[in-house]
């Protein structure tokens, strides 16, 4: 089992709010949030960057997902045209998609929910993006994703609470501690309700 392999399985295991107590950097703005329920993602970011709305980027940048991947597509700032939907969703799942994240906005969310694939949004919107064939949208390169810059083969880290983009190596060197502190975190709860003073199960100074 290679580092990377290990590095997966980890963060499949790991509460994703406890990086939150070891890392500053890497966490999506809030206004991103998940349009399903109960869903928990870990993932290689394939990232598109989309101008004027351009639905052929966005087919072109399904058919090169692999098993494993999450589409991260960067809108621009375009906050009116939806750019995934019921189709879209349909083929990242055909390639092994874990999930798609939009700094923007998607549409057909009842068929989305159906469907299962997670999905990351701003919000939805009944406006569409159309199939302009636009040159300037790019795949896999650097983007912008909630305030976040996201590079190809970053880990996306996302459940109902929120996401997480970051670098292998930045979260290879909190994975552990943060797993120990998941497996203390039952003593400490069954100390609290047993009625033990806060101040000997918690640190208050």
């Amino acid at each position: 089992m290679n580092a990377s392999t290990q590095l997966l399985e980890k963060l499949h295991q790991v509460s994703f709010a406890t990086l939150g107590h070891l890392l500053e950097d890497g966490f999506v703005s809030t206004e991103i949030r998940s349009m399903l329920s109960a869903v928990k993602v870990v993932g290689r970011a394939v990232t598109l960057s989309v101008i004027d709305a351009d639905a052929i980027a966005v087919n072109r940048a399904l058919a090169s997902l692999q098993d494993g991947d999450v589409l991260v597509i960067d809108m621009n700032g375009d906050r009116r045209h939806a750019c995934v939907g019921t189709v879209t969703a349909c083929a990242a799942q055909a390639r092994g998609a874990r999930a798609i994240v939009v700094d923007g906005l998607v549409t057909d969310i009842l068929e989305l929910r159906e469907a299962g694939l997670p999905i990351f949004a701003r919000g939805t919107n009944l406006l569409t993006t159309k199939l302009h064939g636009n040159a300037e949208s790019q795949l896999n390169v650097p983007v912008q994703c909630g305030g976040v810059q996201v590079h190809p083969g970053d880990l996306v880290l996302g459940d109902d609470n929120g996401l997480l983009i970051l670098d292998s190596q930045a979260l290879a060197a909190v994975i552990d501690q943060a797993l120990a502190s998941d497996r203390a975190e039952p003593g400490l709860l069954e100390r609290l309700e047993a009625g033990e003073p806060i101040a000997s199960v918690l640190r208050v100074e």
